[in-house]
């Protein structure tokens, strides 16, 4: 039993439980769920749960954001989940694009941390050089950089295990099939040279495929020979066809002889048609992708590092930086170096300066007790602690803090500034510009990490003012909590206890007392004069805070979310001021119905505990002018 079991066990009873749970990954802050049901996650209690920072969905993963003890927390939910780390289900649907970025973001966590480390051992290698203490052509230099270089030049054997869990292929011949790339003999340079030796040096190649230069073949079968060692995509794409060939072959091949007769004719059919197809395709299509992105950071270099480092913290918290970070990896192996990540450098900074700035201005005590640790974690790269704790709540800094990252990375374009190598986070980026007996790039990182810290810090500093709850403000609170507040019906139909929800979450009272409602009209009232907390995208779930401080939770439907918006019409937005019987939301009960799912509606009250006791109405029907709830304080 590990330090956070009992988190961990209220981890998985919120999400859902373990049989709602398809997989489970990790990056350095994040327990990234794969759920069968994302509406059986309890949100609420989750993000409001000591040692939870919040909670985010995207790319098809439920992300529960704990912070740097993260691994710690991943091992015992396994456990109590009993969950392999070392199996991995198959997407479970979404859109291309959510799909494309979840397949990304499993084949390239599990060995970030391994990336990071070898990235600094390389980086504290170039920055020893750099000083004199010993040259390029010693054995210490070519030991801490085979070290530090093994991860890059064997990234298809690395690749080729983690893509195998990701595809449900055998991880083993996932492996193999990274190292098959990775052979000597089977490299384009090595098939030239070979070609070359019998016909002379300087031979055009006699066969052509796809309009590229074969020098030898398979079967008849022209070979595009390329450079697989250190290369980054056409391993996923094999691996994927390899998966789906040992489904085949996994149906047809009688079970007793499955364990080696599988693999067999997995390798046999797939690393061929890997070689002769799939490798120079995807070869081809990278090269042209990067050529694209290259011509883009030509095309204006200042606008490029302006809206990626702007932008950068907005991507990483929807995980949508890792449609970018495969392009910088790519690079760095197979040209040596890469300018896609640098212009987010200095967003981490920003980011820190900002929670540096608040700690000075917040009121809060709990919150300002965050930002040392925030602050620490800032430094060294993670940022997620001072994002999701501090910064986003507030809104307004967290804005100062992307344009101290645009600011930045604005510099770091205008300067040309080169990344040699990638995996240092933090301050320990610094070394991945140095490039041989050149660091003015280390220079350039600095005064970048200088401008985004300033611009950061002084304008959080000088132009946010957090909310002061001055005494008078107590004393009201304290007198409107003193008295009844009534909370008319939102919906028209049938009352029933709260008890009798289909839902276990809100049967229990998991999330506040309440009623249960079956609507017999497809229309949502504001039940007093408020403002609009949440609005789900799905429009399926609303949250309102009355002008006395009552928070109510108004569900159209059970599991609801699943309808993606179809069947409901929001009139209201997020942070509107609303009246007591305006209309907020109209469903479509009939369209709901025929889709599969009951219009049941609980009603909640999710800060019960700021009231003495909730008393719900004992009338069996009610309309909007009804009085449903009545807190007393």
């Amino acid at each position: 039993m590990g330090k956070y079991y009992d988190l961990a066990q209220k981890i998985v009873d919120n999400v859902g439980g373990k049989e709602n749970i398809n997989s489970l990954t990790h990056c350095i802050t994040r327990l990234r769920f794969k759920l069968k049901d994302e509406g059986k996650a309890n949100d609420d209690i989750l993000k409001n749960m000591d040692g939870v920072v919040t909670v985010m969905k995207s790319g098809g993963q439920y992300q529960v954001v704990i912070g740097n003890h993260v691994p710690a927390v991943y091992e015992d939910v396994l456990t109590i989940a009993g969950i392999s780390s070392d199996s991995e289900q198959e997407s479970s649907g979404g859109n291309i694009f959510n799909r494309l970025i979840d397949i990304l973001s499993g084949c390239f966590q599990p060995f970030l941390g391994a990336l990071a480390a070898a990235g600094m051992v390389k980086g504290l290698n170039a920055l020893l050089v750099f000083l004199k203490l010993y040259s390029n052509t010693s054995g210490t230099y070519t030991m801490l950089n085979g070290i530090g270089d093994a991860i890059f030049f064997f990234m298809p054997v690395i690749l080729g295990y983690t893509a195998a869990r990701k595809f449900n292929l055998n991880p083993m011949v996932g492996i193999v099939i990274g190292a098959a790339l990775c052979y000597p003999s089977v490299q384009g340079s090595a098939l030239q040279t070979a070609f070359e030796t019998t016909a002379g040096a300087g031979a055009a190649a006699p066969y052509s495929l796809l309009g590229l230069p074969a020098y030898t073949t398979f079967l008849g079968i022209p070979w595009v020979g390329a450079g697989y060692t250190s290369s980054v995509v056409p391993i996923i794409f094999i691996v994927a066809f390899a998966a789906q060939i040992q489904k085949l072959f996994k149906k047809i091949i009688p079970e007793v002889v499955q364990t080696f007769l599988v693999p067999f004719f997995v390798l046999l059919i797939a690393l061929p048609i890997g070689f002769l197809v799939i490798g120079p395709i995807i070869s081809m299509l990278t090269d042209l992708l990067s050529a694209g992105f290259s011509s883009l950071m030509e095309f204006s270099p200042a606008l490029y590092g302006l809206i990626l480092g702007f932008f950068w913290q907005v991507l990483v918290i929807f995980g949508l930086h890792w449609s970018v970070v495969p392009l910088a990896i790519m690079q760095i192996t197979q040209e040596g170096f890469s300018q896609v990540l640098v212009r987010s450098f200095a967003a981490s900074f920003a980011q820190t300066a900002v929670v540096m700035a608040m700690f000075f201005k917040l009121n809060d005590k709990k919150i300002k007790a965050l930002c040392p640790p925030a602050i620490i974690s800032g430094i060294f790269g993670v940022t997620e602690p001072a994002i999701y704790g501090i910064t986003l709540p507030k809104k307004t800094p967290f804005i100062f803090s992307m344009i101290g990252a645009a600011a930045g990375g604005l510099y770091l374009m205008i300067n040309g500034v080169t990344s040699y190598t990638m995996g240092g986070l933090g301050i320990f980026g610094v070394l991945n510009f140095i490039n041989g007996d050149d660091a003015s790039g280390v220079l350039h990182s600095f005064i970048a990490i200088g401008i985004a810290v300033a611009i950061g810090f002084l304008l959080t500093f000088f132009f946010w003012k957090d909310e002061v709850v001055t005494e008078e403000a107590k004393e009201n609170t304290a007198t409107q909590k003193a008295m009844k507040e009534a909370v008319l019906s939102p919906v028209k139909g049938r009352v029933l206890p709260l008890s009798k929800a289909s839902d276990q979450a809100f049967a229990q009272g998991a999330l506040g007392k309440g009623v249960l409602i079956e609507p017999t009209e497809g229309i949502v009232r504001a039940p007093f004069d408020g403002t609009v907390m949440t609005l789900f995208p799905t429009k399926h779930a609303i949250g309102l805070i009355s002008d006395q401080g009552m928070e109510l939770l108004i569900h159209i439907g059970m599991d609801t979310v699943q309808l993606e918006g179809q069947g409901f019409e929001a009139k209201v937005a997020q942070g509107d001021k609303v009246k007591k019987g305006q209309v907020l939301v109209t469903f479509d009960m009939d369209a709901i119905k025929a889709a599969g799912y009951s219009v049941e509606t609980p009603i909640i009250v999710t800060n019960t505990g700021d009231y003495l006791d909730i008393v719900e109405t004992q009338d069996q029907e009610v309309t909007s002018n009804d009085t449903l709830i009545t807190g007393l304080a």
